[in-house]
């Protein structure tokens, strides 16, 4: 079984910065992409940004140029660290995971979501 931390969040004033981390426990799986989402109040979940295994990263609009997501492989970690912050970033950030198992010459994939973070931006 995998679990997913979150931490970093918190309330800070428009223009600061936050950095998200996100580490998994648990053995017998590996990593492929991971990623951050958030949700505001009344919105959908978005995906805010990803990166791959090899290290390619993508980002919504939105934020380009002021978020910055990397990965630590040997601790299991994706790290976002977020500037220039919005109110309009204001949300619950998740992270989630893509994993692969092998069992009975078998791989098997399985998403898994962090409990979330919230991030408050203030004006």
């Amino acid at each position: 079984q995998v679990q997913l931390v979150e931490s970093g969040g918190g309330l800070v004033q428009a223009g600061g910065s936050l950095r998200l981390s996100c580490a998994a426990s648990g053995s017998g799986f590996s990593i492929n992409a991971m990623a951050w989402y958030r949700q505001a109040p009344g919105k959908q979940r978005e995906l805010v940004a990803q990166i791959t295994s090899g290290g390619n990263t993508d980002y919504a609009d939105s934020v380009k140029g002021r978020f910055t997501i990397s990965r630590d492989n040997a601790k299991n970690t994706v790290y976002m660290q977020m500037n220039s912050l919005k109110p309009e970033d204001t949300a619950v950030y998740y992270c989630k995971f893509g994993t692969r198992t092998y069992s009975g010459g078998n791989v098997h994939y399985r998403d898994y979501w962090g409990q979330g973070t919230q991030v408050t931006v203030s004006s």
